[in-house]
């Protein structure tokens, strides 16, 4: 009688920001579909994102708390989730600080548990050698595009920012399959570390810990970005698996409205709102979980979203719950009745760009957000902010060319009003990507790769294969030590 396998038990460190816990789960839940044992470590601030969804049943999947180190950070309690320090940038220094300190809790973690592999977050670079004390093969989640990762090596090993004499002369990615441009302003102030410093930027230290690593988990899929994959694998000599998009392992309407928050609207109210338009009528604008809105850009996204006449979902973080906002212009509501629905807070993203309706996104260009537009088979205005999101807009523009730029100079995670884009802009942008005949060829190109995406993580597709190879190479790990 042949004895079953031992089950593999892994453990899951996401970082403390929405973007990179909700994908965290959606990981875990692939995982449990194959009889994987997953433990999740969070703080108590953010266990609920897990457990609401964890209650409506997988026992493969389990949440571990670890104290949040905010007085030894220097932070006021409480303050254990990204959302709420990128509110406040000056103790963004105390969150980074903060999550180093977890070092200790999770090195006794593991040496209790003993796991089988640790998934750490890309912002835990520490984490390579805590797995390497216990003998562990540690994975690294950076929640983001391979494109971006591709680019970011181009910014780091030429520094082809170095070149131009201004911020807004145009430079290209040098060793990228396709012409890239970027300007120096849209380059995050992190990656253009001064290189006379002894000491290592965040983006060094990430990527000393990554090559040191058993390998990476993508959220992405071979098919969407073929040549960054290889690109990844032989030039940069990275180890890694495609097991996206991960959002589509939820496939009801209740599982898409359970990520991550609770929605500010309900969601049966979503969709029979939503029901009532035509196809690809709908245009939809969210900016993602961490990104800042001032009033007078918001003044200007709702002017050019009344001017442009088409109907609307516009989901406002910032914009409060009072009938007379000031950023909402006077009478905008009652003009835009029956075209437009405001959701003040968190919106049912992934419910919404699935609908039929919707026939653009106005996006921040965050690695969910765009993905998810991409699962959707949704074409996007892009508008980046910050992190690696002007990145994941030109692969949008220039490689998928599924997009259109709404065209921001410069990258910055506090907007000013010096930097506004214009309604003019704004409105330009949503005609070009709604209508005419260069829309459509955008929309088939975008239905083609929903399509792709869905068959990837189909038994037999390209990211359920990949993850039954890192299953495989996991247990084969494991079997080797044992021996």
């Amino acid at each position: 009688m042949v004895a079953e396998p031992h089950r593999l038990h892994i453990v899951m460190f996401p970082f403390l920001a929405h973007g990179h816990m909700i994908p965290t789960l959606d990981i875990a839940r692939l995982f449990a579909a194959r009889n994987v044992e997953v433990s999740i470590i969070t703080t108590p601030v953010n266990a609920p994102i897990f457990t609401k969804a964890i209650e409506t049943g997988n026992p493969l999947i389990n949440v571990e708390l670890f104290k949040f180190p905010a007085k030894e950070a220097g932070l006021p309690e409480g303050c254990e989730n990204a959302e709420i320090v990128i509110r406040q940038p000056e103790l963004i220094p105390q969150f980074f600080k903060a999550t180093h300190l977890f070092q200790q809790q999770l090195e006794e973690y593991l040496d209790r548990v003993r796991p089988d592999c640790l998934v750490a977050d890309m912002f835990y670079p520490w984490a390579t050698d805590s797995a390497t004390k216990f003998n562990l093969p540690r994975l690294v989640f950076h929640g983001i595009s391979c494109f971006a990762l591709c680019a970011q090596e181009s910014v780091s090993r030429y520094e082809p920012y170095r070149n131009v004499s201004s911020d807004d002369e145009p430079f290209a990615l040098p060793g990228l399959p396709h012409e890239i441009k970027l300007i120096r302003s849209q380059i995050s102030p992190d990656s253009r570390g001064d290189k006379e410093n002894s000491s290592k930027t965040t983006t060094e230290l990430i990527n000393d810990s990554e090559v040191e690593s058993f390998g990476v988990i993508m959220n992405s899929f071979y098919e969407l970005e073929p040549e960054y994959a290889e690109f990844y694998a032989k030039d940069m000599g990275r180890k890694a698996w495609h097991i996206g998009p991960v959002s589509l392992c939820n496939r009801s309407n209740d599982q898409k409205a359970l990520r991550g928050k609770r929605a500010s609207i309900d969601d049966h109210e979503c969709l029979a709102w939503l029901d009532s338009k035509e196809p690809n009528s709908v245009v939809y604008v969210c900016f993602g979980s961490t990104s800042v809105s001032i009033a007078p850009q918001l003044r200007e996204i709702a002017m050019a979203l009344e001017q442009s006449g088409k109907n609307f979902i516009w989901a406002v973080r910032d914009g409060g719950n009072g009938k007379n906002e000031e950023w909402l212009p006077l009478g905008f509501e009652e003009r835009t009745k029956g075209k437009g629905l405001i959701i003040r807070g968190w919106a049912p993203q992934v419910l919404i760009l699935d609908h039929k309706a919707v026939g653009a996104f106005v996006t921040h260009c965050g690695w969910n957000s765009t993905l998810e537009g991409i699962s959707a088979g949704v074409p996007m205005v892009t508008w980046p902010l910050f992190a690696e999101q002007f990145f994941n807009e030109k692969l949008v523009t220039n490689v998928l060319r599924t997009g259109v730029s709404i065209g921001v100079k410069k990258w910055n995670r506090t907007p000013s009003v010096e930097d506004l884009i214009t309604r003019e802009a704004i409105e330009a942008a949503i005609r070009e990507i709604m209508e005419g005949e260069k829309a459509e060829e955008m929309r088939l190109r975008a239905k083609k790769l929903k399509e792709a995406a869905r068959n990837a993580v189909e038994e037999g597709g390209s990211s359920y294969n990949h993850l039954s190879t890192l299953i495989d190479e996991l247990r084969k790990y494991q079997t080797q030590k044992r021996n």
